[in-house]
């Protein structure tokens, strides 16, 4: 398979130039920066496949890597329906050695409608570098707004209210949703996401049917490319790539994105899923990008 290459999908130096303000400043754009439009979505997303690729119990299993080293493991984790929804658990932690760049160690949770996996809410808590941050998210499906209620260490509470144009989503349930599409190559997919106190608009299109190799084994994907533009500030861009599995589960086999550090890849290493046998990385192949 010849798919993007992390430093070909998201240039380090450009994701470190436009990287998102994390502190409590206005998000406006700068007195010196045109304020454009991002164009809106030309149509909301395809009817979903049916029946759903995962159910409670299904635990995937990531390895991180950042700034072109191993940074530490992620998990997926789909829960029992509860009070009308479904909630998808990530958590996330740094090695000991990405941790003298970063340490971070949190985890979130989308609250995702059992049908449609649009999200009604979702909340994220960790601690970064000793700093505790904490975010909730609510999305308003009658007025498409999205309220953000965060707080970093000890700082006053912050708040953002955002609308979203004919899907909204957050970075966790939005694989989940991509899971569901009804694939085929050129395909346009186009919504926006909540990601890091932000609302992206997210562009994109099924690029091809590939050959995957990964320590878990060897696997046909399609692979998705787009482009994450911040809506509030459309010059921070972010080029964003999966790929999910060309059969009934689905499984989300590889991601590229950004940082403020440069790019991140997530690789599938381990699944669970009820009722089936386990699949575990073997080490017996590189990923071969």
């Amino acid at each position: 398979m010849r798919a993007a290459d992390p430093a070909e999908a998201t240039d380090p130096a450009k994701a470190a130039a436009t990287a998102e303000n994390t502190g409590d400043a206005s998000s406006a754009p700068a007195a010196d920066e045109p304020v454009v439009a991002v164009k809106p979505c030309e149509q909301g997303l395809p009817t979903l496949r049916t029946p759903l690729a995962f159910k409670p119990g299904e635990l995937l299993e990531f390895d991180m890597d950042a700034m072109g080293a191993k940074a530490g493991r992620l998990t997926m984790r789909v829960q029992r329906p509860a009070n009308g929804s479904l909630p998808v658990v990530v958590e996330a932690q740094t090695n000991t050695l990405f941790s003298k760049v970063r340490r971070v160690r949190g985890s979130a949770t989308s609250y995702l409608h059992p049908k449609t996996l649009r999200p009604s809410r979702y909340t994220e808590e960790a601690v970064e570098n000793e700093q505790r941050r904490k975010v909730n998210v609510d999305f308003g499906a009658q007025d498409k707004s999205v309220k953000v209620d965060y707080q970093i260490g000890d700082r006053p509470k912050g708040h953002f209210d955002y609308a979203y144009d004919k899907d909204g989503l957050d970075v966790a349930g939005a694989i989940y949703l991509i899971r569901q599409l009804p694939m085929k190559k050129d395909l346009p997919v186009c919504f926006d996401v909540y990601g890091i106190r932000r609302m992206w608009r997210m562009t994109a299109t099924v690029v091809e049917r590939e050959h995957v190799s990964l320590p878990l084994g060897e696997f046909d994907a399609w692979h998705v490319a787009g482009t994450a533009t911040r809506l509030d500030r459309p010059s921070q861009t972010r080029d964003v790539h999966v790929w999910i599995t060309d059969d009934e589960r689905r499984l989300p086999l590889a991601a590229v994105g950004a940082i403020d550090l440069g790019a991140v890849r997530l690789t599938l290493s381990g699944v669970k899923r009820p009722g089936e046998k386990p699949m575990e990385a073997q080490g017996k192949e590189d990923l071969k990008w």
